[in-house]
């Protein structure tokens, strides 16, 4: 931990500190060779100024950063769209090969601010999946999934179709999962701050996903929460940006999915 804190520190002078400090200096020594009086500051003064600066941008970025992903979100979600859709028509015959009914399923879910909507899937499981059982989390090999569907929801390809929910608006590319009503309800009463997430747009992948298991029990749940809020507390382009890169990974090595 130390170690890294003193990387992390190197850095930030290497790449913040450091080059206000010889700009300072170049022109000075460019200005001794002309009439020009150029007044150099301290090096300690230069540094507060930098750090000044930094920290006054990246308060402006973090402010402004919700209206700019919306804007983040459509780039991403249309070149999505464009990229998976041969793949979601491949997974669509299969589908339908495979098992009766249809293609897309569709689950209510609770967005920003308590709004339910309808959130869109590749349909996994059979049709009267929870006739018997009623809501219930996926399971590790769920015997409801129909032949082929463990496959598509290791490599998460059955949320594809969710790009077009954050086309809609009522999701983003990054942020915490969306519930179903019924589990909100429920962990609400049992995990403190659970309706905090509910201040951002949900997303088709977060923090929590990448870097967490699969829900099974309440303890998973109170992790999840506590990395969502992290997330919400920090969201930046730079977090969504290594949350992509690292969802990719977790797709590709297909972890986090039932």
């Amino acid at each position: 931990m130390a170690v890294r804190k003193i990387k992390s520190a190197a850095k930030y002078l290497a790449y913040f500190v450091l080059p206000p400090i010889v700009l300072f200096y170049a022109i000075n020594l460019y200005a001794q060779g002309s009439e020009v009086k150029v007044v150099i500051p301290e090096p300690s003064t230069t540094a507060l100024l930098a750090t000044g600066f930094i920290g006054y941008m990246t308060r402006f970025a973090r402010k402004h950063f919700r209206e700019f992903k919306k804007i983040f979100d459509n780039i991403i979600a249309g070149i999505g769209v464009a990229l998976a859709a041969p793949v979601i028509l491949l997974v669509g015959i299969v589908i339908k090969v495979v098992s009766p009914g249809p293609v897309f399923y569709k689950q209510e879910r609770v967005g920003r601010g308590g709004k339910l909507f309808y959130i869109y899937k590749l349909r996994t499981m059979r049709v009267d999946a929870e006739k018997y059982t009623g809501p219930m989390w996926a399971q590790e090999n769920d015997p409801r999934l129909i032949r082929f569907g463990g496959l598509i929801r290791k490599t998460h390809l059955d949320e594809l179709p969710q790009l077009f929910n954050v086309l809609r608006g009522e999701m983003s590319i990054v942020g915490p999962r969306p519930e179903r009503p019924v589990f909100v309800e429920k962990l609400s009463k049992e995990i403190a701050d659970y309706q905090k997430r509910i201040q951002v747009r949900p997303g088709i992948t977060g923090l929590a996903q990448v870097w967490h298991r699969y829900d099974e029990t309440i303890k998973d749940v109170r992790k999840k929460v506590k990395y969502d809020l992290l997330y919400i507390r920090e969201m930046c382009l730079m977090v969504d940006l290594r949350i992509l890169l690292r969802t990719v990974l977790v797709a590709a090595l297909g972890k986090g999915a039932r």
